[in-house]
């Protein structure tokens, strides 16, 4: 943050300041912060922490914890395919 410039509300940057010391800004945002880069008082960029991923689903990770019986299987009743119509 240079001397000369106003302080911007809290977790927001300059530009010049993040040019001049882009590996801070990136610090806090890799520890989980946003930071709002703005360009006067106006808003012009924000950095996120890019979060993973979500895991992919496995065949099979519920083997042996869920089961099907053969009811399951079994054709329907009537009354179970007068309740469809």
């Amino acid at each position: 943050m240079l001397r000369d410039e106003p302080e911007p509300p809290d977790g927001d940057s300059h530009i010049r300041a993040a040019k001049a010391n882009l590996s801070k800004p990136l610090s806090r945002v890799e520890a989980g912060e946003e930071i709002v880069i703005v360009r006067g008082k106006t808003p012009v960029a924000r950095l996120t922490p890019v979060r993973a991923p979500p895991a992919s689903r496995r065949f099979g990770a519920l083997k042996g914890i869920v089961s099907v019986g053969p009811e399951f299987f079994a054709p329907p009743t009537e009354t179970e395919l007068g309740e469809w119509e």
